[in-house]
């Protein structure tokens, strides 16, 4: 009985072993078989021709629209101040008050001149009126009557002196008020009360300024403005619909300036220290965000391209050479590298002007997969890679396995 347990169990044993080695096999057997490897997948976007607005960034400055220098026509004291720094002002409003007494002295001594030479005029107009008369009865000599005629020419003229000699004495005593020629806001005055002042000085007193509207200047060079002339001579680029080109700003924080502006016009004369023409821009400024001075970048709508071809900047790289290419997927689903010209960014793409034509295949997604010449499965660049396919194996789809 005991023999025959122990035959039993080396039988039962020998089976056992002789079953597990021949899972094992079959395990090892059907883990070597894998399913046959496909062409990598790319994702690829087809090239479409589209209308593009070309613009150009330049760097600029502000300045107000309309800036007026306030200069004393008299020379004098000044009395007061009567404005306060930095607010909005009229035009017409006072100032400042210069000392008007020497003013009002010579406007009242001309007055009186202006008085006297009238008087004069009087005995002198008579004279002529009698011998006028007198000279037809040959009552007087022609000569007399000569005389008393040029008297009365005199004597007007000088009444005509007297007048205009009144009126610059008033305008002189008038400029002892010194006014705002035109509105808007004033900055900080160069002088106080009891400064002298002389007519004409080149020192202004204060500066007035309009912060309605502003002026955008910025710098184009000749070779880029020569360059936008051709390609409007050839058509590579077409006129927006309106008659003046729309201008954008960059703030210097690198916010977008809410209004949009219009090109005025462009210098004729190029700086020859610079090589560059200055164009002028327009921008309304309502809530008086844009000062005088300040930096800013313009954004100028050169023109629209039609049939331009733009690709995302992911797929461009650059050759040994350091030039632009991309891979496009060519005949028999291979991977072919293209040089390319990429003329300027526009947003997140190149404008490309060599290189592509309508209907190319350029690889944005799996470029590291994408050797010159292989083989590759090109799908819609964003859609979801299959499964069984290299890109799939990124996807955590053993991860249900792996808590098993």
């Amino acid at each position: 009985m005991q023999f025959i347990t122990r035959t039993a169990l080396f039988a039962i044993t020998g089976t056992l072993a002789a079953g597990l080695l021949l899972a094992g096999c079959d395990k090892s057997k059907s883990a070597g078989q894998k399913p046959p490897a496909g062409p990598p997948e790319v994702g690829v976007i087809t090239i479409q021709p589209q209308s593009v607005a070309v613009t150009t960034e330049l760097p600029g400055r502000t300045s107000a629209s309309l800036v007026a220098e306030v200069r004393p026509q008299v020379s004098g004291i000044i009395q007061k101040r009567v404005f306060t720094e930095g607010s909005d002002v009229k035009a017409g409003q006072i100032l400042y008050q210069i000392d008007p007494a020497t003013y009002q002295a010579a406007y009242a001594s001309a007055k009186a001149a202006e008085a006297r030479a009238e008087a004069n005029l009087i005995p002198a107009r008579l004279k002529e009126e009698r011998y006028k008369e007198l000279v037809k009865i040959k009552a007087v000599s022609q000569q007399d009557y000569d005389n008393a005629y040029a008297a009365l020419k005199q004597a007007e003229a000088d009444v005509a002196s007297a007048k205009a000699a009144v009126e610059t004495a008033r305008i002189n005593l008038a400029y002892t008020k010194v006014t705002a020629p035109i509105s808007g806001r004033i900055g900080k005055s160069a002088v106080t009360d009891g400064a002298l002042v002389t007519a004409n000085q080149a020192a202004p007193l204060s500066t007035i300024q309009q912060l309605g509207s502003m002026y955008v200047d910025i710098n184009q060079s000749s070779a880029e403005l020569l360059r936008l002339q051709q390609n409007l001579a050839s058509g590579q680029l077409q006129r927006g619909g309106s008659a003046r080109a729309r201008v954008k700003l960059i703030l210097e924080n690198g916010a977008a300036y809410p209004l949009d502006g219009t090109l005025k016009f462009s210098d004729v004369t190029v700086d020859p220290s610079t090589g560059s023409v200055t164009l002028r821009c327009l921008f309304p400024n309502p809530k008086q965000i844009l000062l005088p001075g300040m930096f800013v970048r313009a954004v100028v709508q050169e023109g629209v391209k039609d049939q331009a071809i733009l690709v995302p900047q992911r797929g461009v790289t650059r050759n040994p050479a350091g030039n632009p290419m991309v891979m496009v997927v060519g005949a028999e689903e291979k991977v072919e590298p293209r040089v390319i010209k990429a003329d300027r960014t526009v947003g997140d793409s190149w404008l490309v002007t060599d290189g592509l034509k309508p209907g190319d295949r350029v690889i944005l997604e799996g470029i590291q997969r994408a050797r010159p010449g292989t083989q590759v499965k090109a799908v819609p660049f964003g859609s979801k890679p299959a499964e069984g396919t290299p890109g799939a194996a990124a996807q955590p789809a053993a991860a249900p396995a792996k808590q098993k």
